[in-house]
């Protein structure tokens, strides 16, 4: 599950899932501390685990930035964009676990308390991510398409053809695809090994065409999607919806909303070198 709609809104699931792990295992810190020291270090306990996630989130960020350096010198700016998805999350996790250690050396008091909470937040995301089904690989979903101007029928791995591939799911009612558009046409001009495949939601032929037109859009491989069944078949519930996969049909990464340049050049490179 990628995202998930509360009314007009469609939000992403896994910034969601974080927050609520953060703030229960911040909770659970800071009553564990009140029972064993009172309430001035139960402060402490709670603030030294909010401290953890924001350390571990910026590490996890920097790391990101750092390996993939190329990418964003091109695009300074895309450095702070952090809706890109660009976090490297084992630095993240140590460096937290990290502040964690220290925050207990200082008030043995609380080892145990920052412990569980670490404990909590762990188990929690664990469960949550295999709940919602983030980070695991996918197959291909059999959802039948229909090509922009022929009308043929295939589905999704029968366009992708054997080829790593760039799947977006977008509509020109969408203000944020409209955004991106352009850059992911562009990096369709440009890629020679990996493709791309637009699949409309829920649009008419005369609709998709008039958009295309309107904008200057010269995009191949254009797939209409009458139902708007992609969508929900990868657990997204909003747009745009990006999509990784590789030569073998494998979901190898997944973005929700806008992407910037830097990102999706990190997303392609990957797909260039999977096997």
């Amino acid at each position: 599950m990628l995202s998930i709609s509360i009314g007009p809104l469609a939000l992403p699931v896994a910034p969601l899932l974080l927050l609520a792990a953060v703030w229960l295992a911040s909770w659970l810190a800071g009553r564990w501390a009140a029972r064993l020291a009172g309430q001035e270090l139960s402060e402490a306990a709670g603030n030294a685990v909010f401290h953890a996630a924001l350390l571990g989130l910026l590490a996890a960020r920097l790391v990101h930035l750092a390996l993939h350096a190329g990418a964003y010198l091109t695009a300074p700016l895309a450095a702070l964009d952090i809706r890109d998805g660009g976090w490297h999350a084992p630095s993240g996790a140590l460096a937290g676990a990290a502040w964690l250690a220290w925050r207990g050396h200082r008030w043995p008091l609380l080892r145990g308390p920052l412990a569980g909470a670490a404990a909590v937040a762990a188990a929690l995301w664990f469960g949550a991510t295999v709940v919602t089904g983030l980070g695991q690989a996918r197959e291909m979903p059999a959802v039948t398409l229909a090509e922009l101007g022929t009308g043929r029928v295939l589905d999704l791995r029968a366009a992708a053809r054997g080829r790593p591939v760039v799947v977006n799911l977008w509509a020109s009612w969408c203000g944020p695809c409209r955004q991106e558009m352009p850059l992911l046409a562009a990096a369709q001009q440009r890629e020679t090994r990996v493709g791309f495949v637009f699949v409309n939601q829920g649009e008419p032929a005369f609709t998709v065409q008039a958009y295309l037109a309107r904008e200057g859009l010269r995009l191949r491989e254009v797939l209409l999607d009458a139902g708007a069944k992609l969508g929900p078949a990868v657990g997204s519930r909003g747009l745009p919806t990006t999509l990784f996969y590789d030569a073998r049909g494998r979901q190898v990464g997944a973005h929700f909303g806008v992407l910037n340049a830097a990102a999706l050049e990190v997303r392609v490179r990957e797909l260039r070198g999977a096997p």
